[in-house]
């Protein structure tokens, strides 16, 4: 029973969004439900802190190697959580410095490493072992080319040609990559449904 009732309700649930696309009566019944869903964010986002919590504070009680990070970690989303709560998120609080001064340029330079793996992964890409990556990197060329100042320096003609390649080549490639994408959202939506996955249930 304790497994029967999810699926019913997984069903149920996921039939009426599905089936009230085409009943437009049933508008304010999809707003509604979508107005559950934050509700139930609320309570996910809850499980996520509580887990990750556990995560951090277990390598912590078995001294990990490297478990000083998940101490900082630890710390960090505490001092958080009680600045905004106790002296609110409003300008010139301490929550607010702290995500300004702190929290963005960490994320900022995260985000700068990221240049780094995507010119590896550009040189990897573009070498030259067949015709096709030979094509790859001849348009990567043009589009570099035609992307910057420079190119439209050499030639007007880059920039016309990049912008070409952006929304006929590869904008083709782009929409077959998404309708894969949404034959594999509706393929394990129907799965979900139908009671045929059921890990969301857990392992027992």
């Amino acid at each position: 029973m304790r497994r029967q009732i999810p699926i019913l309700l997984c069903f149920g649930f996921g039939a009426f969004m599905l089936v009230q696309f085409f009943i437009p009566a049933w508008t304010n019944a999809y707003e509604t439900a979508v107005d559950w869903t934050q509700t139930i964010f609320i309570f996910t986002l809850l499980v996520g802190v509580v887990g990750m919590v556990k995560y951090h504070a277990e390598k912590i009680s078995r001294k990990v190697p490297g478990y000083g990070y998940n101490i900082v970690t630890l710390v960090g989303v505490a001092v958080m959580a009680f600045s905004g709560l106790f002296w609110g998120r409003g300008e010139g609080t301490a929550f607010t410095w702290m995500f300004d001064y702190m929290q963005a340029p960490m994320q900022a330079t995260v985000f700068s490493l990221l240049a780094f793996f995507v010119a590896s992964a550009a040189y990897r890409g573009f070498k030259i072992r067949n015709f096709e990556a030979s094509l790859l990197l001849f348009a990567a060329i043009l589009v570099m080319i035609g992307r910057v100042p420079m190119g439209e320096l050499i030639s007007p003609y880059f920039p016309k040609i990049a912008n070409w390649i952006l929304t006929v080549p590869s904008m083709t490639a782009r929409r077959g990559i998404f309708v894969g994408i949404g034959l594999g959202t509706i393929a394990t939506s129907l799965r979900v449904i139908l009671g045929v996955e059921r890990t969301y249930l857990g392992r027992s």
